[in-house]
């Protein structure tokens, strides 16, 4: 059961195909999509299967599964794939980095997360997340499940992140705060207080300063 197959062929799978060949007790396998998005037969010396046909030539007594598809539509393309192939019987790996710091055993599965995050005790965290390097998780969290954290998000203690949200790049979430289901939290945006479903928290961008580089002395 350590034989896994990868669901995607774009950066998402390449990126795991190396951590699980690296940093894994796992063997990549093969690699499926749908017939629609299969254009070739092999990617990384695998065999790309036809998802629809997946159970024929794979059984899932004998093989599980790893979702590794980005965050399209508010997580709702990972969501319908992982909840496929829950249909044709198969169970799912983690990719846990042995460079993170994980104080919690409550994960779910088909969780992807990578090198120097923090995830602090008491932390529960459900199914098909993806949580990228550098984050701080902080203690009595709770995260839902088809999430994308980016990077170098803190989220502070006793937080709730529900299903199917996005937090951008350096976004900081205040103690007690429930980031409410597919709420958007831009880059560098703070949160203080409770969001609403299905709406969108973005920081000030960055003003265009009016004289050129080659004019500041630095």
């Amino acid at each position: 059961m350590n034989k896994v197959i990868i669901y995607g062929l774009g950066d998402n799978a390449e990126l795991a195909k190396f951590y699980f060949e690296n940093d894994s007790p796992y063997e990549v396998v093969a690699f499926t999509v749908e017939s629609t998005f299969k254009d070739k037969d092999q990617f990384h010396n695998l065999p790309i299967i036809e998802f629809e046909n997946l159970e024929n030539n794979y059984p899932p007594a004998q093989y599980k599964l790893f979702i590794a598809v980005g965050y399209s539509n508010m997580n709702e393309v990972r969501e319908r794939v992982y909840n496929q192939a829950k249909r044709k019987g198969y169970s799912f790996v983690n990719y846990i980095s042995s460079k993170a710091t994980i104080w919690t055993n409550e994960i779910g599965e088909n969780n992807f997360v990578l090198e120097d995050n923090t995830i602090q005790p008491y932390v529960k965290i459900g199914n098909n997340n993806v949580i990228w390097s550098g984050n701080h998780i902080g203690h009595h969290g709770f995260i839902g499940n088809h999430c994308f954290i980016t990077s170098q998000v803190t989220i502070s203690g006793r937080c709730v992140i529900e299903d199917n949200c996005f937090i951008g790049v350096n976004a900081t979430i205040r103690d007690h705060t429930i980031i409410k289901y597919k709420s958007l939290i831009g880059a560098g945006a703070w949160i203080a207080k409770n969001t609403e479903p299905y709406q969108v928290y973005v920081a000030p961008a960055a003003k265009l300063y009016p004289r050129s580089s080659l004019e500041i002395k630095i």
